[in-house]
């Protein structure tokens, strides 16, 4: 319980340095070795500058952490060929943290990713959502 508690709070400061510190290599450096999640990071940053992430929820099993969230920004930069829409976005997602060694180690994400496409005009918005 105390380690998962550890994970939780080392979880939190990440984010929490994210925000006030910004997405800079060298903050990513210091929480994580995880080259995917650093690529997914810096991919997202360049096509939504100074995006938010807001965390609804947070659980902890062993050496895993699950995030319940939502992310928002404004597209301002090429994202896999879709020119800048200028239009803002709140996606949610979930995301798993393995911490290993007091770093993120690996990942794995769910994200409503057609709901972007819909936010940002590429389809037609369904009335499922």
């Amino acid at each position: 319980m105390q380690q998962q508690n550890q994970n939780k709070e080392f979880i939190l400061e990440y984010f929490n340095a994210l925000h006030t510190e910004g997405k800079s290599r060298s903050v990513l450096d210091k929480y994580m070795t995880d080259e995917a999640l650093v690529a997914h990071i810096e991919f997202f940053e360049s096509a939504f500058p100074g995006y938010e992430i807001t965390m609804n929820e947070m659980f902890a099993e062993d050496n895993h952490v699950i995030v319940i969230a939502h992310f928002s920004g404004i597209h301002k930069g090429d994202l896999n060929g879709i020119a800048p829409t200028f239009k803002k976005v709140n996606i949610p997602f979930a995301i798993r943290y393995t911490i290993e060694n007091n770093k993120i180690a690996s990942h794995w994400i769910l994200a409503d990713q057609m709901k972007l496409m819909e936010q940002l005009g590429v389809i037609p918005a369904t009335a499922s959502h």
